[in-house]
């Protein structure tokens, strides 16, 4: 076992690795000191805490494996105190994000009537007499993954809803601006929680609204660089292999020796300051790198 960024690395599953913060240690003993009332015994709150760590974890792997499926790259996956981040760079095309996107929900939505069907069967049976904790168990399995699913699915960037709700804007109006829009609702999103927290006396709902407000700014300062190089000149000859979008023209990319600003392409791949070489390519439009050769007669995107 390892540690990575106040992280513990459980185990690696088909090349991903499997990573828990320190806060969701945290959460998970205050989660289980929260809830000693729903079980008669304490081993049936561990059970559960357990099968809420499978759920989220199920529905990250949803995520990596819809990448995986359009030809983007994966990573890893952390469980901290909001629930689970899948790392994934899925291609820079709305059809690919979106897939990417919404299969960690469609994960939720398939258990959903396997875990009712199994409360259902303990009703049946009578368990809510006979087995008391093992029916309350199957009960709030249910809306535990329901829970999740609802709150995933909010249209506020950066979880999964605001996420989603972007892809489908990138069809009309391009990636730049879908992601200002996404963002921007995004704040509003931050504004109402900020209103139930205080309302609620909330810490967790505050946390909450902090962290979305933190990744909706990231996401606004990200659309606006967007739009400024997709108003660029393009440079023709030339196409990202994984974008397809030409590379703007100007001193816009930075070597990693001596600091100044070139032109990549008018170089050769070459810093006219050092003389440092590179072999890879960056594109500013989709973040991948691939040898200069790879580059061929390409479009500019839309904002």
């Amino acid at each position: 076992m390892q540690f990575r960024n106040g992280s513990l690395k459980l185990f690696s599953l088909a090349g991903i690795g499997v990573y828990v913060h320190w806060m969701w240690l945290l959460a998970a003993v205050y989660s289980l000191e929260y809830r000693t009332h729903e079980y008669s015994s304490f081993t049936w709150n561990v059970i559960e805490y357990l099968s809420l760590f499978a759920i989220v974890l199920t529905h990250e792997f949803g995520h990596q494996l819809a990448c995986r499926s359009v030809g983007g790259q994966t990573h890893d996956i952390v469980l901290w105190l909001l629930g689970g981040v899948a790392y994934v760079s899925p291609p820079q095309r709305p059809g690919a994000q979106l897939w990417s996107i919404a299969a960690g929900p469609l994960v939720n939505v398939a258990l959903i009537p396997v875990f009712f069907a199994l409360y259902y069967a303990s009703s049946q049976l009578g368990w809510q007499d006979s087995h008391p904790d093992m029916h309350a168990y199957l009960f709030n399995l249910c809306w535990i993954n329901v829970i999740l699913l609802v709150f995933n699915l909010m249209p506020v960037y950066p979880l999964d809803g605001g996420q989603i709700l972007r892809s489908l804007l990138w069809f009309p109006f391009g990636r730049a601006n879908s992601l200002l829009v996404a963002s921007g609702i995004g704040f509003l999103g931050v504004a109402a929680l900020v209103l139930l927290a205080i309302w609620t006396q909330s810490l967790w709902l505050g946390f909450v609204a902090a962290f979305i407000l933190m990744n909706c700014w990231r996401g606004l300062k990200q659309g606006w660089a967007l739009a400024k190089v997709a108003r660029l000149p393009r440079r023709e000859g030339f196409a990202c292999p994984s974008c397809h979008a030409a590379p703007p023209m100007g001193e816009l990319w930075r070597c990693g020796k001596c600091r100044q600003s070139f032109d990549f392409f008018l170089s050769q791949a070459a810093c006219p300051h050092c003389g440092t070489q590179y072999s890879t390519a960056p594109c500013l439009d989709c973040g991948t790198a691939a040898p200069l050769a790879q580059w061929t007669p390409g479009i500019s995107p839309p904002l």
